[in-house]
């Protein structure tokens, strides 16, 4: 299954009229068969390209898995807090870390609210459910995230205004579902003007070194299109990269192979040049990330951040934090010493 999987990724290699030369192709293929000791069929889901020159910087098939696997780089304890949300939620609350804030949740028929519980029969009982929860909690959004999905599958959102239609036809799908249900954050004004239909999220990817120190060593956003609730590449949307020094955007942003592999350097919605964008907050929720690690210190995690007009909001972490995203969104991660460091150091690992 694997091979038709990876056979399946040479499609826009052979659409696309950017590659390089078809010897140059068969060179750094070869190169890279006896450096990075596998057949590189990562190759085709983006360093064919004419304008990357580092080939050797992107991550391998074999690197990936290395990083992803080592119980020296992931505890248990720590993935069963980051990998539920509704854990991780609990927790952070009890903390000065900001997030958005947990009104309500269900297992189920389940549903949880101010300390009590309500078993949930019938479309008009959800109904006047959560007509009670608007009211009382005095908010005009809720945002539902399934318990232990990612890539923003299986998350919507219920607006005041509307909520008694939408629950007519979701009820079936909460009802049998787990959802952690959290105010929606207002976006800041500057990133609205890129694209409001969705909070635009950043991707942070925390690494703690041997020496103990926490190191941020990527980072991008994730843009939805269209009227997409959610900005997740797996569910459509597209990253841009990030340059750490400063905060701001790249000149080129990237779908997924999935949907096209196409590079863009503007919103297709909005029309905003993503070249020279300055993050808001954008130092601020670097701090934000390592004050989180000192909480959560598994050794690498994938924070998403959101930014209001007050500051940083860490949605959640992820132990798994999309490094192939990453590869592309930096121009080939084991530029990073760290990174680089610490791929040599698993390879010395039995």
């Amino acid at each position: 299954m694997r091979s038709f999987k990876n056979i399946g990724r040479i499609k826009p290699f052979i659409k696309d009229p950017n590659k390089k030369p078809f010897l140059q192709i068969i060179k750094e293929i070869l190169i890279l068969t006896i450096t990075k000791k596998e057949i590189p069929f990562y190759y085709f889901k983006y360093i064919y390209r004419k304008k990357v020159k580092n080939y050797q910087d992107y991550l391998s098939t074999k690197e990936l898995v290395a990083i992803g696997s080592k119980k020296e780089l992931h505890k248990p304890e720590y993935n069963t807090i980051i990998e539920d949300k509704l854990y991780f939620c609990l927790l952070l609350k009890q903390t000065k870390i900001n997030t958005p804030k947990l009104v309500c949740y269900n297992f189920k028929s389940s549903f949880f609210y101010n300390n009590e519980v309500k078993q949930i029969a019938s479309p008009l009982e959800l109904i006047r459910f959560f007509e009670n929860v608007f009211i009382e909690s005095n908010i005009e959004n809720l945002f539902f995230r399934p318990l232990s999905e990612y890539g923003g599958k299986g998350c919507f959102k219920l607006t005041k205004q509307n909520f008694k239609n939408q629950i007519s036809e979701k009820y079936e799908t909460i009802i049998n579902g787990h959802f952690v249900h959290t105010e929606v954050i207002k976006q800041h004004e500057s990133i609205n003007k890129i694209h409001r239909n969705s909070v635009c999220t950043l991707r942070l990817i925390s690494f703690v070194t041997p020496s103990k120190t926490v190191e941020l060593i990527g980072a991008f956003i994730r843009f939805g299109v269209g009227h997409s609730v959610v900005d997740n590449a797996s569910s459509g949307g597209f990253i841009v990269g990030i340059n750490m020094d400063n905060g701001t955007l790249k000149n080129t942003g990237h779908y997924l192979p999935e949907f096209g592999a196409a590079e863009i350097e503007k919103h297709p919605d909005s029309g905003f040049v993503f070249d020279g964008f300055k993050i808001p907050f954008f130092k601020e929720a670097c701090n934000e990330v390592v004050k989180a690690v000192k909480i959560i210190p598994d050794r690498f995690i994938g924070w998403d951040i959101a930014i209001s007009e007050d500051g940083p909001t860490i949605i959640e972490a992820n132990s798994g934090p999309h490094l192939p995203l990453s590869d592309i969104a930096s121009g080939g991660i084991l530029k990073n010493p760290h990174i680089k460091g610490l791929v040599e150091a698993l390879k010395s690992m039995k």
